[in-house]
């Protein structure tokens, strides 16, 4: 079998020993749960809740602020405590619904009913989706209906579902491919009752046998499905390469995966399609891999949307030692951490804490044009150039030796022998030119 793959990318440490031989483990929230209102791309929803009132476990508590946007549902029963700013993983101040948790878990009426999905229309599949409040799980937050809601729908061919999980650490996806595999494959299939001309493409990296080896036999007599094994490699779980590794079809940052005649969704954004059409549950729980070498008991954990981090660090058993480096999220794309007191949400995919700061193995000195950079970029754009107009502060440059083509993945910085942060000037380059572009 031909494995699929691109040019350039890096292979750090996987690290994903820790936790990926290890069961799912549930884990029920004891403190209150908050809900930050943006937990996707767009508008921030808007609560429809007042303090005091009474809320029921799938109860829709926040609507759509917009049509990019998403509704927020209450993964418990109990009583809205406060309506208030609260930390988030980015270290911003979002507005947040605060519910008590009463520990009943008293469920929404009709919350778990199966449906007769044959019997839906496309539209009122869309609908369910987007009533649900499910948002691209991978990081991203784009909601999902508008994916999956293209201008010309019979222009799609492929429908890739990304299990590459390329991050070092995270085990989540593969956890889940491996425990509620039947439910990936049922909910590509209603995503594929809303495309008429497309196969599905399960796409897993080849360094888990285990997850290959099981879709393929839940996909063996599925005529519009089957699993597309890619090389293990970062970045390969960003949606422009690993279309190029399914169909060999290329995207750049002007275009959507849509104009390539593909969509592509998470693991578990396609298992929370599937318990929303077939089960009529929102989005209401998020697999977290809690892991890194400062954690007692690496893990991946269940848990409700809401639920603190804190809570996640003490079912793992707290730390071995005092860490240097939180992440939330992928060791190469995640987020620095100051605090554990900040909510789940439902694009949190990990919480990863390291006994040293990896990043500081190597003071930062000038850079010495070894060209590591160039191989590892991933869309071949020349790292050290856009850094040297970076610096300068010269958009027109960065533009013009494709800057704005950044994905921002790390790689030139991972590789950098002289410890040069390349990756976080590009960023804030970047930043500063779609800012200008808006305000124009």
């Amino acid at each position: 079998m031909k494995k699929g793959t691109f040019k350039g990318g890096i292979h750090p440490y996987e690290g994903k020993e820790l936790s990926m031989d290890k069961p799912t483990m549930q884990l029920l929230p004891k403190g209150d749960l908050v809900y930050p209102m943006s937990q996707h791309i767009g508008a921030p929803a808007k609560p429809i809740v007042a303090v005091g009132d009474h809320v029921l476990m799938g109860q829709i508590i926040a609507e759509a602020g917009g049509f990019v946007s998403s509704p927020i549902a209450a993964s418990v029963s109990g009583t809205v405590k406060e309506i208030r700013p609260a930390l988030t993983v980015s270290g911003a101040m979002v507005n947040a619904i605060v519910v008590e948790n009463d520990n009943e878990y008293t469920p929404v009426q009709g919350l778990g009913e199966k449906r007769d999905v044959s019997k839906l229309s496309k539209q009122e599949i869309r609908d369910i989706i987007r009533d649900a409040g499910i948002v691209g799980m991978g990081g991203a937050g784009f909601p999902t209906f508008i994916k999956l809601t293209p201008k010309n729908e019979d222009a799609i061919d492929y429908i890739i579902v990304n299990g590459s999980e390329c991050e070092p650490y995270l085990t989540s996806d593969y956890r889940v491919m491996l425990e509620e595999g039947e439910k990936l494959v049922d909910g590509l299939r209603i995503i594929l009752r809303l495309f008429d001309h497309a196969r599905g493409l399960i796409a897993i990296e080849d360094n888990k046998p285990q997850a290959i080896e099981k879709m393929s036999a839940l996909v063996e007599n599925e005529e519009r499905i089957s699993v597309k094994v890619v090389r293990t490699k970062y970045p390969e779980g960003s949606e422009r390469h690993l279309i190029y590794a399914c169909t060999g079809r290329k995207i750049n940052s002007s275009m959507l995966p849509a104009d390539a005649g593909v969509v592509v969704n998470n693991v578990d954004t396609v298992i929370s399609v599937h318990m929303a059409v077939a089960e009529s549950t929102p989005l209401i729980r998020r697999i977290v891999t809690v892991s890194g070498d400062a954690i007692m008991n690496s893990q991946n954990f269940s848990v409700k949307t809401g639920t603190s981090y804190k809570e996640l660090l003490d079912a793992a058993g707290g730390f071995k030692a005092p860490p240097k480096k939180l992440i939330s999220g992928g060791t190469m794309m995640g987020l620095s951490l100051f605090d554990v007191n900040v909510p789940v949400t439902k694009t949190s995919s990990a919480l990863l804490a390291f006994i040293e700061d990896p990043a500081d193995k190597v003071p930062e000195g000038p850079c010495i044009r070894c060209g590591r950079c160039v191989e590892a970029c991933p869309e071949n754009t020349i790292p050290q150039m856009l850094m040297s107009a970076a610096e300068h502060f010269d958009d027109a440059s960065f533009e013009a030796v494709s800057g704005m083509e950044c994905m921002e993945c790390g790689s030139c910085t991972y590789v950098c022998p002289a410890g040069r942060r390349l990756t976080q000037a590009l960023k804030q380059t970047r930043r500063s030119i779609l800012d200008n572009r808006k305000k124009k």
